[in-house]
C-alpha cells in the first residue's frame, strides 16, 4: 500500500465491460488499497464486452501475469459454471490439455465455500493448504475436518511451517488435541508442541527416534514434489536440465527404497 501511496497504481485494473457494468477480473488488491487510500480514479483496461473472452484472455497470459494456481482455478470454474462452457471447449480456447483443465477444477470444486472465503482472502496461506492440508482430504470425512481447521487457525499469523505442525497433530493426533485446536486454542497448542518436540516419538530410543524422523521427511516431501510437479511456472532450460538430472538419480534408488520401505511395513504389522 506504501507503494501506491506514493506512486499511484502504476499497472491498470483489468476486466471485462457488461453493457453499462465494469467486472473486475484481475487487480482486486490494488482496488482495495485504492479504495482504503480514497483514490477516486484508477487506471483500468478493458478485455473486451465478453465474460468469457476476457478470462480466456486473461489465463492465456498466466505465466506472465504469475496467476496462482487457485486463482486459475476459480476462473477456469467461471466459465464452467457461469459461461456454460465444457471442458473440452475450454482446453480448446487456452490451447491447454484437458487434464490441466480438469485438475484445476477439480481442485476448485473439492474446497468448501469457507475453505475458499480464508483462502482468497489472504487469512490462510494457499501454500499451506496446496501441499499439507490437501492430503488429508482422503481420510474419512476429510473435507469438513479440513474446513474446520482451516477455520480454526486463520487469520493468527501462522507460519507455513506451524500450520504443517498444527495439521499433524490435528489430523493425527488424539481427539483432545482435535478438539483444542477447533476451539481456538491453536497458539496454545503450538507452544506446547515447541516444547517438547521429541514426545511424538515417546518410548523409542535415538536411532529409532531418528529413523521415524527420516520417514516423516519423506512422507511430507514426496507431498510437496507430488503437488509441486504440475506447478505451470517450471519452463525454463535451466531447471529441466538439473531436474532431470535429480530425477534420474531418484529413479535409480527407486528399487532398493522401497524393498526397504516394504521391509519396514512388514515388520510393524501387528503379529
Amino acid at each position: 500500500m506504501g507503494a501506491i501511496a506514493e506512486r499511484g497504481i502504476e499497472e491498470p485494473l483489468e476486466g471485462v465491460d457488461v453493457g453499462r457494468n465494469r467486472i473486475l477480473l484481475n487487480g482486486f488488491k490494488r482496488y482495495r488499497c485504492a479504495r482504503k487510500l480514497r483514490l477516486g480514479v484508477v487506471p483500468y483496461a478493458t478485455l473486451g464486452p465478453d465474460q468469457a473472452a476476457g478470462i480466456v484472455a486473461l489465463l492465456r497470459a498466466s505465466n506472465e501475469r504469475a496467476l496462482g494456481i487457485l486463482e486459475q482455478a476459480a476462473f477456469l470454474d467461471e466459465l464452467k459454471q457461469a459461461c456454460n462452457l465444457s471442458v473440452a471447449a475450454i482446453a480448446a480456447a487456452l490451447s491447454r490439455s484437458k487434464a490441466w483443465v480438469s485438475l484445476r477444477l477439480g481442485l476448485f470444486s473439492e474446497m468448501s465455500a469457507l475453505v475458499r472465503e480464508k483462502l482468497f482472502a489472504g487469512a490462510f496461506p494457499v501454500y499451506a493448504y496446496m501441499y499439507t492440508l490437501r492430503p488429508f482430504m482422503r481420510l474419512n470425512g476429510g473435507a469438513k475436518r479440513v474446513e474446520c481447521f482451516v477455520v480454526a487457525v486463520s487469520g493468527q499469523g501462522l507460519s507455513v511451517r506451524d500450520i504443517e505442525r498444527l495439521a499433524q497433530g490435528y489430523f493425527r493426533g488424539g481427539p483432545e488435541l482435535r478438539s483444542e485446536i477447533a476451539a481456538g486454542q491453536a497458539l496454545a497448542v503450538l507452544e506446547r508442541m515447541k516444547l517438547a518436540p521429541a514426545a511424538a516419538h515417546e518410548g523409542c530410543s535415538e536411532v529409532e527416534g531418528a529413523l521415524l524422523h527420516d520417514l516423516e521427511l519423506v512422507q511430507k516431501y514426496m507431498v510437496r514434489v507430488v503437488g509441486k510437479s504440475e506447478d505451470d511456472r517450471l519452463h525454463s532450460g535451466a531447471f529441466h536440465a538439473q531436474s532431470h538430472l535429480l530425477a534420474a538419480g531418484i529413479l535409480s534408488r527407486e528399487p532398493a527404497f522401497v524393498a526397504a520401505v516394504r521391509r519396514l511395513h512388514d515388520r510393524g504389522r501387528p503379529a
